[in-house]
C-alpha cells in the first residue's frame, strides 16, 4: 500500500516537473533565436552602412585633380608608382610634398627627371602652366601639403632692406652673396637665382628641394618671403653686378678681389721687368 502511494507521489512529482523543464527549454530556444536575429542586424546594418564610410574616406576627385591623375599616370607612374608611394630605386613618395613641391620641380623641367643623378638640372618645362596646376591639384588632394598663394607677382609689399637681411643670413651661404649659386658636396650645387620666377622661389621655400632646407611659415613668414624675392628680383636680378665692379661669376667680391690681385702682381713683375731693363 505505501509502494503505490509513493509511485503515486512520485510519478505526481514528474508531472509536475515536467512544464517547469520545458520552459527553461523555450527559454534557452527564444534566447539563442534572439541573439541570432541581432547578430543578422547587426551585419546587415554594416553591410549597408560601409560603403558609405568608405567613400567619405576616399573622396571623389576634382576636375583638375582628375586630369591631373591622367597627366601622373602618363608621365610620372613608371617612378614615383600607381599611389604616388614611391618606387624604390626611381623615384621617391609624393604623399604630402603638396602642390608646392609640384610647381617647383615641374615648372623649372627637373621634373620628369631624364635619368638618376646626384641633382636634378633645371630645363625647359615639359608641360604647360594649366597642366602643372593639375598635377599639383592632384597631389594636394591626395596626400596634403604645402600650398602656394595665388598670383604670379609675390614680391609686390616686399621689403628689400629687410629681404637682403634675410638672404644674407638664411640663402647666402649656399647661393652666394650674390645669388650665383655655388658647388656643394657629393657633386650637387646650390643652383644661380637669376632664371627663378616668384612662384618658384616662394615654392623652394616651402618645399625645400634637393639639399635646400624647408623654410616654411614657422620659420621664414609669408611677409618674410616676400621680402626675399623682392631683394632677389629687384636687387640680385636687376643691378648688373652686386659683387663688384666687374663681371666674373657674379660670386661677389672674393672673385674680383683675387683677380685684381693677380692681374696686379703681373703688372708689378713687368713694370719691374721693364724699369730694371731701361736702366
Amino acid at each position: 500500500m505505501t509502494s503505490d502511494n509513493d509511485r503515486r507521489r512520485g510519478l505526481l512529482a514528474r508531472l509536475r516537473g515536467r512544464p517547469v523543464a520545458r520552459s527553461r527549454g523555450r527559454r534557452r530556444l527564444g534566447a539563442a533565436v534572439r541573439l541570432v536575429a541581432a547578430l543578422m542586424l547587426a551585419g546587415g546594418a554594416y553591410t549597408l552602412l560601409a560603403p558609405s564610410a568608405s567613400a567619405q574616406d576616399n573622396p571623389p576627385l576634382s576636375g583638375a585633380a582628375a586630369d591631373g591623375k591622367a597627366l601622373f599616370d602618363v608621365s610620372c607612374v613608371t617612378c614615383h608608382g600607381r599611389n604616388a608611394q614611391g618606387v624604390e630605386g626611381r623615384g621617391p613618395s609624393l604623399i604630402g610634398v603638396g602642390a608646392a613641391s609640384v610647381e617647383f620641380q615641374v615648372s623649372t623641367g627637373r621634373m620628369p627627371m631624364a635619368r638618376q643623378e646626384a641633382q636634378a638640372q633645371r630645363k625647359p618645362e615639359v608641360f604647360s602652366p594649366d597642366e602643372i596646376d593639375q598635377l599639383a591639384a592632384y597631389i594636394q588632394q591626395l596626400g596634403g601639403g604645402p600650398t602656394m598663394p595665388a598670383g604670379d607677382n609675390l614680391h609686390a609689399d616686399g621689403n628689400v632692406a629687410l629681404g637682403g637681411e634675410l638672404y644674407r643670413i638664411n640663402c647666402a651661404q649656399c647661393h652666394a652673396f650674390s645669388g650665383g649659386g655655388g658647388a656643394l658636396s657629393s657633386g650637387k650645387y646650390a643652383p644661380s637665382l637669376s632664371p627663378a620666377t616668384d612662384r618658384q622661389i616662394y615654392a623652394a621655400m616651402l618645399s625645400g628641394p634637393q639639399n635646400m632646407p624647408v623654410f616654411g611659415d614657422n620659420q621664414i613668414t609669408p611677409e618674410q618671403k616676400a621680402d626675399i624675392i623682392a631683394y632677389i628680383q629687384k636687387s640680385l636680378n636687376n643691378d648688373a653686378d652686386p659683387g663688384g665692379l666687374f663681371n666674373l661669376g657674379r660670386y661677389g667680391p672674393s672673385t674680383e678681389g683675387v683677380a685684381i690681385f693677380l692681374v696686379g702682381m703681373v703688372a708689378l713683375v713687368f713694370a719691374s721687368l721693364w724699369i730694371a731693363g731701361k736702366s
